[in-house]
């Protein structure tokens, strides 16, 4: 049992002790977030925020810059967000789960390839290209990116890209010593896809005749 122990936790040997609380309590909030957000509960947003803020400061702390704007746009997104979901679009209903338009899908595009451009700059001038982990944390960041900013407009999509960025990020955190933050990753892999799952019945339950 020690060995297993061992294997998982050893990265932590070392750390600050404020730094393990910090992550314990922005892992948990996260995880609250993400549940939230498969519920389809505007609850996702405050989560959130309080967790986005606290990896803020460790990612930068861990020098993995892609990830640190990530959370720093996630808390942005989610003001915005927060907006968006408590609008009514009429006198009873608020904003609804729906598809991604052709105009929206060249917009994700556009922020997918813009995330990137901006990413590669940032590495470039800070001079943080010294592992291959630049280079993943780069295309994680914008396909976050893209999946914040669909779920933010309630598009059932936004599910797709949590998931492939998810299932990159767990081993992404493994190797650089961040075992709660790679597990709350796995987690959220499978939450994605129950979320996917979840709004398609929501959404076609929107689209039956009344």
């Amino acid at each position: 049992m020690q060995p297993i122990f061992d294997f998982f936790f050893d990265q932590y040997y070392g750390y600050p002790t404020l730094f393990i609380i910090l992550e314990v309590i922005a892992v948990i909030f996260g995880f609250l977030s993400v549940l939230y957000s498969k519920q389809n509960n505007i609850l996702v947003y405050p989560t959130g925020i309080i967790s986005t803020m606290i990896f803020v400061y460790l990612l930068w702390q861990w020098e993995l810059l892609g990830d640190m704007m990530i959370n720093a746009y996630y808390f942005s997104m989610s003001i915005y967000g927060w907006y968006v979901w408590t609008r009514k679009v009429d006198a009873e209903h608020f904003t609804p789960i729906t598809n991604t338009t052709k105009k929206e899908n060249w917009q994700s595009l556009f922020i997918f390839i813009a995330t990137l451009l901006f990413v590669f700059a940032v590495y470039e001038y800070f001079d943080k290209w010294t592992n291959w982990t630049a280079y993943v944390d780069t295309f994680t960041t914008a396909i976050f990116f893209v999946g914040m900013w669909q779920m933010a407009k309630r598009k059932i999509e936004n599910w797709i890209f949590w998931i492939i960025g998810d299932i990159i990020s767990v081993p992404l955190y493994f190797y650089k010593g961040l075992t709660l933050t790679a597990l709350q990753y796995f987690v959220f892999t499978i939450i994605a896809i129950y979320g996917y799952k979840a709004w398609q019945k929501n959404l076609r339950n929107d689209l039956r005749p009344s």
